[in-house]
């Protein structure tokens, strides 16, 4: 009996997938129920639990002031990554968005970041949208490799963000929120991403790697991230380092195709011409109908 347990604990975590936690643009400004410093002290107070170390994409016109600088300095001193999401946070596929245009906004939340100890030289798309034209995508790959940059791609991508944005709007308004409700729809929409993305995965890769999940610095999270971290963890989802999850190969692949962009997982099978690949990807309005009806 202890042997058959034995091989069944095994044999479970061998197939078990793996998954980092990292959050995008950082903001210093309120949202109902929480201070901007009390919903950044909510976030890393998850992950601290949890005990594990995830990446900050840092959006730096959303950080450039001194409140910007102290959320930095907290996530620095708690050992988080903080990567570069751009100044600007510009959607690269615009006809008036260039090359030229789009490497200074890089540069610009280069300079913001650099010199913290936790740095890390790694680039998160803005909207996930890495060039439409060969230009834009080449050049700017170029002078990522240039500047000693690694890509901050995403395997599971979500939409957190509208999520987030439906709750605050009904709490702006003075409407009654059913929070339980609010928690049940995003676990299950986070869970349907991950199983997708995982079974694309095993499709274009013939594994499943180390995921690295998308979400957002919002209210959302500072409510419910550790019942994110937790429903991986009972699904049988081992919860990563987010430095950990970046050394995986597959977050070293330049996708051939266009538009570029999306999750890496996405990329490579349009490479692959796999057919159902909607696009974009990942959009709020994918979740429209199903909220609606929920009257979230």
């Amino acid at each position: 009996m202890k042997i058959s347990l034995v091989l069944l604990f095994v044999t479970f975590n061998c197939w078990s997938a793996e998954i980092a936690i990292t959050i995008d643009d950082p903001k210093v400004g309120n949202t109902p129920s929480f201070s901007a410093e009390a919903r950044d002290r909510e976030i890393l107070a998850h992950l601290k639990v949890a005990k594990i170390k995830a990446t900050l994409f840092v959006t730096g016109m959303r950080i450039d002031n001194l409140a910007g600088k102290k959320l930095l300095e907290r996530w620095d001193n708690e050992g988080h990554s903080l990567s570069n999401h751009s100044y600007s946070h510009q959607y690269f596929h615009s006809s008036n968005i260039d090359l030229n245009t789009y490497i200074k906004s890089f540069q610009k939340g280069h300079s913001l970041i650099k010199n913290y100890k936790s740095f890390v030289p790694r680039y998160r798309y803005p909207y996930l949208k890495a060039g439409n034209t060969s230009k834009k995508r080449d050049g700017f790959r170029l002078h990522l490799k240039e500047n000693n940059y690694q890509f901050g791609y995403v395997t599971v991508d979500a939409s957190d963000w509208y999520i987030s944005e439906r709750l605050e709007r009904q709490l702006r308004k003075g409407e009654q929120v059913d929070f339980d409700a609010y928690k049940n729809y995003y676990l299950e929409h986070i869970w349907d991403r991950a199983r997708y993305y995982d079974n694309l995965a095993k499709k274009v890769l013939g594994r499943s790697p180390k995921h690295v999940l998308l979400i957002h610095h919002n209210l959302l999270n500072a409510l419910f991230l550790d019942d994110i971290i937790a429903m991986f963890r009972t699904k049988g989802w081992k919860v990563i380092d987010s430095e950990v999850a970046f050394k995986d190969p597959v977050y070293q692949k330049l996708p051939n195709v266009f538009p570029a962009g999306e999750s890496i997982i996405w990329s490579l099978a349009k490479m692959q011409k796999l057919d159902g690949l909607r696009y974009p990807a990942e959009d709020g309005k994918y979740q429209a109908q199903g909220m609606n009806e929920l009257s979230l």
